[in-house]
């Protein structure tokens, strides 16, 4: 990953020919990888390699910093990992800046295109704005390429609505906890890792220990809050299969701030302050306010049955 459009890489001969796109990618969804595939296929006609332009932090959070109501599918971890699972070559993530926002189309163009990735063509969608106030578009765009010298070619649109996926559908499947559907426009299972922290430890009290995560990220969108089967990837890195609680922990003492705490079926580690890595595969239940901790830890063991009832017997994620 380069951190500056300037970072982009050059030998003696000047830099690496490239074809670009620009976008947030965030997800990297069915949609998105339709754009790469043929982000690949018009490098190939040109014999060069592919980059994502990208911009960090994320417009709005810099542009409205007290009431953007963010929420992202992907840490910059994820989205890089995701990125380069698809084969793409380059990530540039250009800091985003009050300075950037202001500049004209044509000093964007020359600035982060012409003068510092250099590609040979850029892939863009016929939508795309760009430039203060959003004033450039794909006209705008392709007169540049003329006088920069790259090419611009259109998405194929069709090819990219035919996935009829968008970040925001997956978010809002997440945001009902429909996680199933949002693994299907995904592609793979939804990710989320955080920190093992000291909890209340009510959880091993019942015979169900858990772990509680600490979510770095604030704009990490988590699922709607609830009971759900998943697989966790623990610090040894075995995957092992788990019930997770998004929430607020009714029965035994309510939190104000909903919670990650998971239930690693068959982990016996001290994992304080290392990573764990969940995938969020099926939602089971709403959380509930039990009458008492003797009904809430049937409950627990009826959930981790179920767990191992949706995710089957293997002893490897199907992933």
């Amino acid at each position: 990953m380069h951190h500056h459009a300037s970072d982009f890489p050059r030998n003696t001969q000047g830099p690496e020919r490239t074809v670009l796109t620009i976008g947030t990618f965030d997800g990297v969804h069915a949609g998105h990888r339709a754009v790469l595939r043929q982000l690949k296929e018009v490098a190939a006609r040109h014999q060069a390699s592919t980059t994502l332009l990208s911009f960090h932090p994320h417009p709005r959070v810099v542009l409205d910093p007290d009431h953007h109501g963010l929420k992202l599918l992907n840490t910059l971890d994820e989205r890089q990992y995701l990125l380069a699972s698809t084969g793409l070559d380059h990530l540039v993530l250009h800091p985003f800046t009050h300075e950037l926002s202001h500049m004209s189309p044509m000093d964007y163009a020359k600035s982060l295109l012409a003068d510092a990735i250099r590609p040979v063509a850029v892939v863009i969608g016929d939508d795309h704005r760009f430039g203060r106030h959003r004033s450039g578009n794909f006209d705008t765009l392709k007169t540049l390429g003329k006088a920069f010298g790259f090419e611009v070619e259109a998405l194929d649109a069709h090819r990219v609505n035919e996935v009829r996926v968008s970040s925001t559908k997956v978010r809002d499947a997440l945001r009902e906890g429909h996680v199933a559907e949002a693994n299907t426009w995904l592609g793979s299972p939804y990710p989320t890792s955080g920190t093992v922290v000291h909890g209340h430890a009510r959880g091993r009290e019942l015979g169900f220990p858990t772990a509680n995560l600490d979510i770095k990220d604030p704009l990490k969108l988590l699922p709607a809050e609830g009971v759900y089967a998943v697989w966790c990837q623990t610090p040894d890195g075995s995957w092992l299969p788990g019930m997770a609680n998004v929430g607020r922990r009714p029965t035994l003492h309510r939190d104000s701030e909903a919670s990650v705490e998971v239930h690693v079926i068959g982990g016996r580690g001290d994992w304080y302050e290392k990573t764990l890595h969940v995938r969020w595969m099926h939602w089971m239940r709403g959380e509930v306010k039990f009458e008492s901790p003797e009904s809430l830890k049937r409950a627990l063991a009826q959930d981790r049955d179920r767990v191992l009832s949706l995710l089957g017997s293997s002893a490897h994620p199907p992933f």
